[in-house]
């Protein structure tokens, strides 16, 4: 199991590197995050590049990567202190899988455009880590149409996606996991209505309640099998929680550079804070956490590159890098001090964008649960 970063994936870092620091330098992040507002020049310096279409097939405009190297752009991507902006790898996989080809053709050309594309409507108020208690139902009514109607909760880029994938469940069915499925369905369809969420982390990023009101769609819009979007959905959160992952590693990262710099620089008592024993203690946990961060996101996008099942491998990726990664964010304020918690400094920013991947995308309890039901499992 070699991770030696090759000649191509390091150029790549580097070229991204180079393209980050020249277009999203820290106050035009600092910003963005003030007024809440989209970081629409790095995305369209992202696509001008050639990096918003890694992933995406050559056929549908994309090129073709494997597992690692997007994790390691992801990583990158969050050590510049922003947002997860590689977040179409997320659902494109549904797509891929169960799309048929027109649904195929009309996302991934948005995606390799530069286009905002589709989001994903799972939550509910009522079902968030339980998706199969979800209410939003699909009625057929025989003409070849389907009748949504519902609440989503959660729902991040909804102002501007073009598709929501939207799941609904069959209320009759006794069998849950055998009740949902999972449609494709435009954003502008009528009926449809957006309200913003006001929240304490990643203000760049909309989040959003999102509700459905005899939502008219042609039953065309059905992405797989009905009856088969609980098992389909499952597909997506594997990589969901990988880049999840990704993204905290590189927050980590930044708020460890962050945090050493501060100390060799910040005088107390007639020497720099770093040359005490505690901040040093601080330092060394953090660098230990940090390691451990990326041999558990570089070995399971690894696996996953060797056609591994990684459902548990993903689960403790996503639950130690979430919850590590906050503690190395909230070692690196306290090392900071006062000024860590000024609205000047990048610490408070990473601080809380940080909190949110504890919850988004299968909160740690969730993570617990598949880890420790497989563990079990395996030693029955």
């Amino acid at each position: 199991m070699d991770f030696r970063i090759t000649e191509e994936q390091e150029l790549l870092i580097e070229n991204l590197n180079e393209l980050l620091e020249r277009v999203a330098p820290e106050s035009y992040i600092a910003e963005c995050d003030e007024k809440h507002q989209p970081f629409t020049k790095v995305s369209k310096a992202l696509y001008d590049s050639g990096f918003a279409q890694l992933g995406i097939p050559e056929e549908y405009g994309g090129t073709p990567c494997d597992a690692l190297t997007l994790m390691l752009l992801s990583e990158e991507i969050g050590r510049h202190g922003l947002p997860p902006l590689m977040g179409n790898l997320v659902p494109v996989k549904d797509i891929l899988e169960y799309g048929n080809e027109e649904q195929k053709k009309a996302v991934l050309e948005l995606l390799a455009n530069g286009e905002p594309a589709f989001g994903l409507g799972i939550s509910e108020p009522q079902a968030g880590s339980d998706v199969t208690a979800m209410r939003t139902t699909a009625t057929r009514q025989g003409d070849g149409t389907v009748v949504i109607n519902g609440q989503k909760t959660f729902q991040t880029g909804a102002r501007d996606n073009k598709f929501t994938l939207v799941l609904t469940r069959d209320l009759e069915n006794p069998n849950p996991h055998a009740a949902v499925s999972m449609w494709l369905v435009p954003m502008d369809t009528p009926g449809i209505t957006v309200s913003p969420l006001n929240k304490m982390a990643w203000w760049s990023q909309d989040t959003n309640e999102v509700y459905y009101d005899n939502v008219v769609v042609p039953e065309s819009t059905l992405v797989g099998k009905e009856g088969n979007g609980f098992m389909q959905i499952m597909t997506n959160f594997e990589v969901e929680r990988l880049v999840l992952a990704a993204e905290c590693l590189g927050l980590a990262e930044a708020a460890f550079e962050d945090a050493c710099r501060y100390a060799n620089q910040r005088e107390q008592f007639g020497q720099t804070i770093g040359r005490f024993q505690l901040i040093q203690d601080k330092i060394a946990r953090m660098a230990v956490k940090i390691q451990n961060m990326k041999s558990l996101v570089y070995q399971t996008a690894w696996k996953i590159d060797q056609g591994e099942a990684v459902n548990v491998e993903c689960a403790m990726a996503k639950l130690y890098c979430a919850q590590s990664g906050f503690e190395v964010c909230d070692d690196a304020m306290q090392i900071f001090g006062g000024i860590g918690i000024t609205m000047d400094s990048r610490i408070q920013r990473l601080w809380r964008d940080m909190r949110i991947h504890r919850i988004g995308g299968g909160t740690d309890e969730i993570m617990v649960t598949i880890i420790a039901k497989n563990m079990l499992k395996k030693y029955r």
